[in-house]
């Protein structure tokens, strides 16, 4: 599988569709139009990055009529742009500065960086903080191996959204968080994505006790075939964001990255990583 491959892949889930609101239904405080317009945004991903009244529609359930009234006032406020050639609707460059002030709060990413850096080169991988999101880790901070920008694609870039059931960085927020937090986390996986937790309750199951007794868990090739991954809970930070790290691989063609190797090596790297931010107390 390929750099484009493995993006389509990622990038074109159904996890990237609106998840609903229908539990909103009746609560009076819930501003229905505000969330239809949220919503609405996350309809585009890296590969559909224009879409249309009808696809929109399409995607969301809602009525073409209601999408127009949305795109149309998205428009106006920069939160969506139509290009001129295609009539289609593009994401907004004041979506850009509206996320800006989360990145600059988050300083565990500076701080992080160099640690980052550090541990890309060292182990040929993609190292990666992420935030939950869902039913996804969103990454907000990567780091690539020098030796690789130029051979092999990214696997990884601030942005991208992992599922957390089929994920290592995922489970390993499964692992980290408290006991409520992951039950409700599980249950809401089991509900909104069977598919999923018919595929991934056993490894998920296995991943925690990893790290309840390794301090990590190490995922090959359970969501992509031959990407492997290791993922280290931080825990949350001075302002309440619960952060998780990962390193991942794709070993090139006629390679191989053992399992062992991941273990008894790139997942106890990691943990050090972590540790030294925590005492850092970043």
């Amino acid at each position: 599988m390929d750099t484009l491959q493995r993006e389509r892949y990622f990038l074109n889930q159904p996890r990237r569709v609106p998840l609903g609101y229908e539990e909103y239904a009746g609560d009076r405080q819930f501003a229905t139009t505000l969330a239809r317009g949220l919503e609405l945004l996350r309809c585009f991903s890296a590969t559909d990055t224009m879409l249309s009244n009808g696809e929109l529609a399409q995607r969301t359930g809602l009525p073409r009529p209601t999408i127009s009234r949305l795109t149309y006032t998205l428009v106006i406020l920069g939160y969506l742009r139509q290009s001129p050639k295609y009539g289609k609707y593009q994401l907004g460059t004041a979506l850009i500065s509206a996320t800006y002030p989360l990145m600059a709060s988050i300083a565990l990413r500076q701080q992080a960086r160099p640690l980052m850096n550090a541990l890309a080169d060292e182990t040929g991988g993609d190292v990666s903080m992420g935030l939950r999101d869902r039913l996804n880790i969103v990454l907000v901070e990567t780091s690539r191996s020098r030796s690789r920008l130029r051979a092999s694609g990214a696997l990884a870039d601030t942005g991208l959204a992992l599922p957390i059931a089929g994920s290592a960085i995922g489970r390993a927020y499964l692992g980290g968080c408290d006991g409520a937090t992951r039950e409700a986390l599980l249950n809401e996986i089991r509900v909104k994505t069977p598919e999923d937790w018919a595929r991934f309750e056993v490894p998920i199951r296995q991943a925690l006790l990893e790290v309840s007794r390794l301090g990590f868990c190490a995922v090959d090739g359970d969501l992509v075939q031959r990407i492997q991954a290791v993922g280290v809970p931080y825990g949350p930070t001075a302002h309440g964001e619960f952060v998780v790290f990962n390193c991942a691989f794709a070993p090139p063609p006629g390679g191989e990255t053992s399992r062992a190797w991941m273990r008894e090596e790139v997942g106890p790297k990691l943990l050090e990583m972590v540790r030294q931010l925590r005492e850092r107390g970043a």
